[in-house]
This record gives structure tokens, sequence and C-alpha cells, in this order.
């Protein structure tokens, strides 16, 4: 395991607290997936790559790791949409719930253990009802059945929320049926056209927060070690999961409640409800899902994340300049891979060792990294720090290659070059930003976005680097700098290497982006 304690932010305690599983090296972790009638939007990648790194994070640590991220796919949401296209409920939501699988794959998310949908676990949720209105904490009434808040004291330890403050009547009309108005559905009476089930009482389907009690019972049993989610979500779900699943088993129990805060759009929660938001398929057709996924962890998990074209820029600006670091290192390497065990000790040669320089450059890597992930998750700094620095001293070493060099300089170079390689593609892989694809293939995709961006083709670009050349020939100067201006204004930056002109991505102009 770790040399530092793995510390988290409980939000039942609301401090951080050293993790400590249940069972030694297992670890059972439920995070609430989405609710499957439209395509998911930065909010939703934001919850599912945070949780995609803790579960790769445990993995590392040596966890034997039970994900579970469960779909949502019978819902009021989901029907009101059915209703609007004139589709089946349940047709709609097994489509999103699909395409949301397809986002998750781009944005490099490992595939939980288990990805249940309520649609298949009916039974397990009848079952934790009738668990509940046995223990005295729920009631029926006309084919709904409600949980009975006044019979759980603790109602309100995770949110801080009091019963008193949850009044009725401010966001949906009073149910005279209930006992206390903050009551909450566990089971809704089936209406015309909607999708049912039959059930003890009466046909009909489950409330909200029923289903991840049931879901996370059945595939972790009532006591597990994390349970994430949206910050949104800590009241009224969480609370009342909580609530439910303490009244149908008191054996229930989770140790860290951890839950990731909102993407905002100037500042103001990103949601469908106030429609500002934008899905993951927007942002992807203009720029590469690594650039996401490298925007959406560039602030710790816990605070709010500010959407800005400018951010995407960066850190797309951010995953070219690895992926050209690690192309780089391969092409410099790649001559030397075959035979490289013995070509160290050949001829009486001493082994290659590693420089002074590279042994400090990871020993300083590894440890940021371990002391940042160690401390609750704190990914932001990795990205600059350490990281970006063995980054610089893998290109001081390649500017080194090509100077004449002693044997020995060399094959210390050569060592020292992959020790720095495989320490930073270690990182990149915890963090998910290791692309199954070749360093080339990734190269391609962030510079053919970069031309969407900047309303270009590659042959208008090349084009422009001929007419440069021949401005520079003639000596117009004005007409050679104004190109290479324009062009960089639009996010393609022209670079002279040798007699020859090359272009690659950069961070375009506000003017630019503001258009």
């Amino acid at each position: 395991m770790a040399e530092e304690e793995f510390r988290v932010y409980n939000s039942m305690t609301q401090q951080k607290e050293v993790f400590e599983p249940n069972v030694p090296g297992k670890v059972g972790m439920y995070v609430c997936g989405v609710t499957a009638y439209d395509f998911s939007h930065l909010g939703h990648a934001r919850a599912a790559v945070n949780f995609d790194i803790l579960y790769r994070y445990l993995q590392h640590l040596g966890y034997e790791v039970t994900y579970v991220r469960n779909f949502t796919d019978v819902d009021d949401k989901i029907i009101n949409r059915a209703n609007d296209l004139g589709e089946n409920p349940l047709t709609l939501s097994s489509r999103f719930c699909e395409e949301y699988i397809v986002d998750m794959d781009d944005l490099q998310c490992l595939t939980p253990t288990h990805q249940p949908r309520v649609s298949d676990h009916m039974e397990q949720i009848k079952d934790i009802i009738v668990q509940i209105i046995n223990n005295g904490c729920a009631y029926a009434v006309d084919g709904d059945v409600y949980f009975a808040v006044e019979k759980f004291p603790n109602y309100g330890q995770l949110s801080g929320q009091k019963l008193e403050n949850n009044r009725a009547g401010e966001r949906v009309a009073i149910d005279l049926r209930k006992r206390n108005p903050a009551d909450f559905a566990l089971w809704k009476a089936a209406k015309p056209g909607e999708p049912s089930w039959d059930s003890p009482w009466g046909p009909g389907r489950p409330g909200w927060h029923i289903e991840c009690s049931a879901m996370s019972a059945h595939y972790l049993t009532f006591k597990f070690d994390i349970h994430g989610g949206g910050i949104d979500l800590i009241f009224p779900h969480h609370e009342n999961e909580v609530a439910q699943s303490c009244a149908a088993c008191q054996e229930s129990n989770v140790s860290y409640w951890m839950h990731n805060g909102h993407v905002t759009n100037n500042n103001e929660k990103m949601s469908k409800s106030l429609g500002n938001f934008f899905t993951i398929r927007q942002v992807t057709e203009r720029y590469h899902p690594l650039a996401l996924r490298h925007f959406l962890i560039s602030a710790h998990y816990r605070s709010p994340l500010n959407y800005t074209v400018l951010q995407l820029e960066s850190s797309s600006d951010a995953v070219y300049y690895i992926y050209q670091t690690l192309q780089d290192c391969q092409d410099a390497l790649s001559p030397f891979q075959e035979g490289s065990e013995s070509r160290g000790t050949e001829r009486g040669n001493k082994p290659a060792r590693v420089t002074p320089s590279a042994l400090d450059c990871i020993s300083k890597l590894r440890s940021e990294f371990q002391a940042k992930m160690s401390d609750d998750l704190n990914t932001a700094p990795i990205l600059t720090g350490a990281f970006l620095e063995a980054l610089k001293v893998a290109n001081s070493s390649l500017n080194m290659f090509k100077k004449k060099l002693q044997k020995q300089q060399q094959l210390s170079l050569i060592q020292s070059l992959t020790e720095i390689e495989k320490e930073v593609k270690e990182v990149l892989n915890i963090l998910g930003l290791l692309s199954s694809s070749s360093y080339s293939k990734v190269l391609q995709q962030l510079k053919d976005k970069a031309l969407k961006r900047a309303g270009l083709v590659e042959d208008d670009v090349l084009h422009l680097i001929e007419e440069r050349t021949l401005a520079r020939l003639n000596k117009d100067f004005a007409r050679s700098d104004k190109i290479r201006t324009d062009l960089t204004a639009k996010g393609i930056a022209l670079m002279d290497v040798g007699k020859e002109s090359i272009w690659r991505p950069c961070i375009p102009s506000e003017e630019h982006l503001s258009q």
C-alpha cells in the first residue's frame, strides 16, 4: 500500500479522514450515475471523470475495487421527454444510456464493475420497501408508499437540513395524504400511459431515492466504503438514501460520502433546468476528449469549476505539449530499444546509470504525485508542478541527442530518458490521460480539432506556409509576419525548423475566441 496515508474528505463528518476500507485490500464504491433522458452535459462528465480517477488511484494503491455506477432509466423526466417525442420511455432511456457509455469511452473512463439500471432491479426495490414498511418506517396510501421521516430521528445528519425547514408546498403541491409534509415517495401508483410494474401496493413504479438504496445494497451489501455523486445530490437524494437504508437494515453504513463540485458557466451552476449547459458531445465536437478530461481535473474535485473556452484551449495546448514530448521520446529512443538490456555492458562497459538530474526529477515527480493524490485527490497542482518539470527535463535530454557524446554518456542519456518517460506515463495513466491510441494519432486528432476551430483545413495552412516562404524569399517581411500573426490569432502556430516551416496548434487570441 502507499507510504503516505490516503485521506479523503467525508461529507458526513465534514472533515478529511484516513481511508480504511471495511475489508482489508477490498473497496466497495457506489456512485450515482445519470438520469437517461438526454445527452449528458459537463456536470455529468465531471462526476464521472473524478470518480474514475478515484477508481484508478485505489487500484494503483493495490485495492480490489467493486465500482457500481447506476443508470436511472425510470423517472418523471424520462416519461415527460418520451411523451414530447412520442417515444416509449424505456426505449428512450435505453438509447441515452448507450450514448452515455460512448461519452465515457471518449473521456477514457474505465468501465465500472457494474452499471445497473432501475428497470432491471424492480424485485430488489420492492423487497427493500417491504423491509422498510415492516420496520414501521413507511406507509401505503392509495397505491403510493411514503417514507415516514419522523420515524428516523437522524434525518438531516448528512445535509444538516432540519426537518422543520423542509417545508412542503414551495416546489410542489402539498399532498394531504402524507402524515408529514416532508415524507417522500418510495413507490408511486401507476398513472395512465406511464410504465408500471406489479407490486404488493398495486401497479406503479419506484420513487427516485429508493433505487440507489436497493442497488447499492444488492451489489455491495448495506455496509460499504464509498458513496459518491455531485454536491447537488446531498439533499434530498443522499439524505433520503441514508434514511431508507438505515430503516431497512440497522447495520447499514457508508464509511465515506464523497461529493464533487459543480461545473459553472459564468459562475452559475450548469444544469439542464437553467438551459446554460453544454453537452459532452458539443465540446468533444470541437476539442479532443483528452483536453476536456484535462480541463475537468484542473481544479480540485470539490471546488466549483468555471467553464470558459480559454480554459479548454489551455488544456488542449497542455495535452498537445505532453503528447509531442512523448512522441519525441519515442522517436529518439526507438533505435536503441532492441537489445538495450545488454547494450550497457557490452565489451566491458559499465552499466548505464541514470543521471543525477534525471533521478532528482523522477524522485520529485513521484513524491509530489503521491503527496497530492493522497491528500483527497488534489489533481490540480500535479499538472503544473513536478510533472511539467519532468517534461522539460525530457525535452532538454532530447536536445542532448543532437550533440556528439561519448558512448557511456549516450547510454546514460538513453537510460535517463527511458526512466523519465516511464514515470510520466505512470502519472498520465492514473489520471486517465494516457490514450490507448498512438501518440502520433492523438497529435493528429488535436491538430484536426484545432483546424476545425480555426475554420481551416490543412491545405489552407500549407498554402499559407508556401506563401510565407515565398514572401520571405522576396524579403517581403511585412507579408510574412502578417501570415504568421493571422494564423497564430486563429490558434495555428508556425515554427521554422531549419529550412522548413511546420505548424502546431496554439492558444488563439481572445478576440478570435469571442467571435
